[in-house]
């Protein structure tokens, strides 16, 4: 995942405001006790970030590849 993708993502499926504040203040332990966008500035890769952020929010797995989106794993 890119960072541009990981952008998408997050405001795709939490909204723009909503998104920028989960990024800014949601500590994830999935990245070391980090928010998002500390993980993202310290190199973390932003798919594990993604993942993270999903689960601690509780998207459902479904949409975990992106809102909208065809998960690659059922592409013919």
């Amino acid at each position: 995942m890119r960072k541009s993708e990981f952008d998408r993502a997050v405001v795709d499926e939490f909204g723009d405001a909503y998104g920028r504040s989960l990024m800014r203040d949601l500590v994830l332990g999935a990245v070391g006790d980090r928010t998002a966008q500390q993980a993202l500035d310290d190199g973390v890769e932003p798919r594990d970030i993604w993942l993270a952020l999903c689960a601690d929010t509780g998207v459902p797995e479904s949409r975990r590849h992106g809102v909208g989106t065809i998960d690659p794993r059922t592409r013919d």
